[in-house]
């Protein structure tokens, strides 16, 4: 049982400890979108790590685009330090991840048998979406399609991931398309 996940997105929020002035930022910052009457954040762009970041007025910053946990928190810290630049009292970094979505391959699989089989734990409607959710463990979603590729979300960590991933590896391997 070897499966290869990559990360595709990670969401991570940090808390910057001041209010910000979002007017002062869009004027004297680049790669910057700031409409407030379509939607109250800023949006800054930066491009190592390839991430992009909502600033909110109270000082809240959602990280979104990284590939890793590493490349969010580094990309956090570069907002972070284009924002202190701008002369604001930057406090303190507290940095959580908030979701993860990894995705692997596997081999083909017969979903219309496994949601036969496991229609309490799962959703399938072919005429709809192609792909089987699945609800392995609490709070990480997995998606499974007939060719076998996995997209899982909601994990907080890479070993939620593997464990979501241990647990639904057995049952995939019983609907394995001959």
């Amino acid at each position: 049982m070897f499966a290869v996940f990559t990360s595709r997105n990670v969401i991570s929020t940090v808390k910057l400890g001041c209010s910000l002035d979002l007017d002062l930022i869009a004027c004297k910052s680049w790669n910057v979108e700031y409409n407030p009457k379509i939607y109250k954040a800023l949006v800054m762009r930066i491009r190592e790590p390839r991430a992009t970041a909502l600033i909110y007025k109270n000082g809240n910053l959602v990280c979104t685009g990284a590939k890793s946990v590493e490349q969010s928190l580094l990309a956090a810290r570069k907002f972070a330090r284009i924002v202190q630049k701008l002369g604001f009292p930057v406090a303190s970094l507290d940095f959580k991840i908030r979701n993860m979505v990894a995705t692997c391959s596997t081999f083909p699989v017969c979903l219309d048998q496994l949601a036969t089989s496991h229609h309490q734990l799962c959703s399938y409607e072919p005429e709809l979406f192609p792909g089987l959710f699945y609800k392995i463990i609490p709070g990480v979603n997995v998606t499974v399609f007939p060719s076998g590729k996995i997209n899982m979300c909601g994990a907080k960590t890479l070993d939620n991931v593997y464990e979501a991933f241990h647990a639904l590896y057995p049952i995939l391997r019983n609907f394995r398309r001959k």
